[in-house]
C-alpha cells in the first residue's frame, strides 16, 4: 500500500505535491466522525443549513481564482476551463442551499386518517470522484448529500487530491461543523474500498469506468446499500444532411477536444449523413487544426494535455501519433503528457468506434438515413450523451426518442447544467444527478399514517 501520494503536473512532469493517504483504519475513524457531526447538521433548522452553504459558497467564490490555479496546475487543465470548474462549485452549492427548504414531504388521501411523507437524510455518503473534473463532479454529490442532511466524506481521484483538500478547508471556514465534510485521499484499491465496504456508510455515489463501477455495484449489493454510478460513454455526435454544416462542423472539435477528450460526454462518434459527408470533413478539417493546444496557464489555450503518462499510452494503444488519420492537429513538443488532436475515419465496428478512448481522438462514420443514424448511434455498450443536428423540428424529436442516452443536445453539444438531470442508460450509469430532483437522491422516503377514527 502506497504511504503517500506524489502530485505530478502533467504539463510540465514537475513534481506539485506530496499529500499522505488515508488507511482503512482511518476511513474507519473518519466515518466515526461524521456520523456524530451528522447527527447535529440534521437537527439544524432548514434554514440554518442553508445560511451555511451559502457561506461555503461565498468563500469558494472569494478564492475561486486560487481554485483555479491549483486545478490548472494538478489536471492540466487550460485557464478558462479551469476558472468555470471553480464557478460551477459556486453554483451547485447555491443551488443545493435553495433547495434545503423545499425539500418537503407529500399528503396522500387515504381512508379512515390522514398519510404525509417525510424526506429524512441516509446519514454518511461516500463521494468517490474522477480526476477528468476534480472540483465540479466532487461538488455534484457533495453539495446536495449536505443540503439534504448528510455527511461526506470524499475520497479524490490518486492524482488529483489538491482542490479538494482546499474545498475542505473551505467549507471548516464558512461554519460547517468538524467532521461533517472530510476529504479522504488514497488509492482506490484501499482507501475507495474501505469506503465502499464500510457500514456505516449508507451511499456510495461513484464517477469514473465502467469496469471500477461495476465492482463498486457488487460490493455494494452485498449490503443492499444505496448506489449512484456515473459510468464511461461513447457518445454519438449525429449530422444529418438538412443541418446547418457549417456551424456543425465549427462547433465538433469542441464536443470531442474539450478537457483533451478526458470527457465521459465526449461526441467522439461523429455520424455523418454520407450526401454531406465530405463537406463535413472539409469545413472540419481547419476547425480541428486550429483548436489551441499548450500552456494552460496561457488564456488562449483551448486543450492542455492529458492527466499522465499512463493515460498518454493508454490513448496510443489505440492510435499511435504516427498512424494514419484523416486529420491531425499540433501538440507541444518535449515535457509534458501531450497528445495531437486526431479525428479518424473509420467503421462501426472498429475498436477506436466501440471503446471510450477518453482522448483527443474522434471517429467519422457516415450513415445513409434515418433509421441508418439511429442504429448506428445505439451500437454501442454505452448511452451517457449524444447530439443531434438537424433543422427539422420533428426529425430532432423522433431521434432524440429512439437514442438510447440518458442526455441529448438538439444543434448542441451541452450535456450538463445543474439544474437539469444527469445520467446514463445501459452500461453508463445506474441513477441521476444534479437537477431538481438532486437532494432528494440522498433522503428515505418514510411515510406516516395518522388515524382520524374514533377510538
Amino acid at each position: 500500500m502506497l504511504q503517500e501520494l506524489r502530485i505530478i503536473n502533467p504539463a510540465t512532469e514537475e513534481p506539485v505535491a506530496v499529500v499522505p493517504v488515508t488507511t482503512p483504519a482511518e476511513v474507519d475513524e473518519a466515518v466515526r466522525r461524521a456520523a456524530a457531526a451528522q447527527e447535529k447538521w440534521a437537527a439544524l433548522p432548514p434554514g440554518d443549513r442553508a445560511r451555511v452553504l451559502r457561506r461555503f459558497a461565498g468563500v469558494v467564490e472569494e478564492n475561486s481564482e486560487s481554485l483555479a490555479q491549483l486545478e490548472l496546475t494538478e489536471a492540466g487543465h487550460p485557464l478558462g476551463n479551469a476558472r468555470w470548474e471553480a464557478s460551477n462549485v459556486v453554483d451547485l452549492l447555491h443551488y443545493a442551499a435553495g433547495g434545503v427548504e423545499r425539500l418537503t414531504g407529500t399528503q396522500i388521501p387515504v381512508a379512515g386518517g390522514l398519510d404525509i411523507t417525510v424526506q429524512e437524510p441516509l446519514g454518511v455518503v461516500a463521494v468517490i470522484a474522477p480526476w477528468n473534473f476534480p472540483m465540479p463532479i466532487a461538488a455534484w454529490g457533495t453539495a446536495p448529500a449536505l443540503a439534504a442532511g448528510n455527511a461526506v466524506l470524499l475520497k479524490p481521484a490518486e492524482t488529483t487530491p489538491l482542490t479538494a483538500l482546499r474545498l475542505a478547508e473551505y467549507g471548516l471556514a464558512a461554519g460547517l461543523p468538524e467532521g461533517l465534510f472530510q476529504v479522504l485521499p488514497g488509492e482506490g484499491a484501499v482507501t475507495g474500498n474501505a469506503l465502499v465496504e464500510h457500514p456505516g456508510v449508507a451511499k456510495v455515489v461513484f464517477t469514473g469506468s465502467t469496469a471500477t463501477g461495476r465492482g463498486i455495484a457488487a460490493k455494494c449489493a452485498a449490503q443492499t446499500k444505496r448506489l449512484t454510478l456515473e459510468l464511461g460513454g461513447k457518445s454519438p455526435n449525429i449530422v444529418f444532411a438538412d443541418a446547418d454544416i457549417e456551424r456543425a462542423a465549427a462547433a465538433a472539435p469542441g464536443s470531442f477536444l474539450d478537457n483533451t477528450g478526458q470527457d465521459c460526454c465526449a461526441r467522439s462518434r461523429i455520424l455523418v449523413q454520407r450526401s454531406v459527408h465530405d463537406r463535413f470533413m472539409e469545413l472540419l478539417e481547419p476547425a480541428v487544426k486550429s483548436f489551441v493546444a499548450g500552456d494552460p496557464a496561457d488564456p488562449a489555450t483551448q486543450m492542455g494535455p492529458l492527466i499522465s503518462a499512463a493515460q498518454r499510452e493508454r490513448v496510443r494503444s489505440y492510435v499511435s501519433e504516427d498512424a494514419p488519420a484523416a486529420i491531425r492537429g499540433e501538440a507541444p513538443k518535449g515535457k509534458g503528457f501531450w497528445y495531437p488532436a486526431t479525428v479518424l475515419e473509420g467503421r462501426p465496428d472498429d475498436r477506436t468506434a466501440v471503446e471510450e478512448i477518453f482522448g483527443p481522438v474522434a471517429v467519422v462514420i457516415p450513415f445513409e438515413d434515418e433509421a441508418d443514424a439511429i442504429r448506428l448511434a445505439n451500437a454501442t455498450d454505452y448511452g451517457l450523451s449524444g447530439s443531434i443536428w438537424t433543422r427539422d423540428v420533428g426529425r430532432a424529436l423522433r431521434v432524440s426518442g429512439a437514442v438510447a442516452a440518458g442526455n441529448l443536445s438538439v444543434n448542441s453539444h451541452s450535456s450538463v447544467r445543474y439544474w437539469t438531470p444527469f445520467g446514463g442508460y445501459k452500461q453508463s450509469g445506474l441513477g441521476r444527478e444534479l437537477g431538481p430532483g438532486a437532494l432528494a437522491a440522498f433522503t428515505e422516503t418514510k411515510n406516516i399514517f395518522i388515524s382520524t377514527e374514533e377510538s
